[in-house]
């Protein structure tokens, strides 16, 4: 059962990386300056914190497997 769910684990920080991804890039594209630096932290802020989440969920599911 591990496999399948480490799979769609991965499938789904993609989405939610990529998604970041976008989103953050059209609103740094809109703004200039400071601003767009603002937006480029919160940016890479986000999508690690989408990767630590999947990761932690991924992590409980594994230890509660376990017990």
């Amino acid at each position: 059962m591990g496999q399948p769910l480490l799979l769609s684990r991965i499938v789904v920080t993609w989405v939610e990386v990529i998604a970041v991804g976008f989103a953050g890039a059209a609103l740094g594209g809109m703004a200039s300056g400071p601003p767009q630096l603002i937006v480029y932290l919160a940016t890479v802020l986000a999508s690690v914190g989408a990767l630590l989440y999947n990761v932690d969920r991924l992590i409980q599911q594994r230890m509660a497997e376990r017990r």
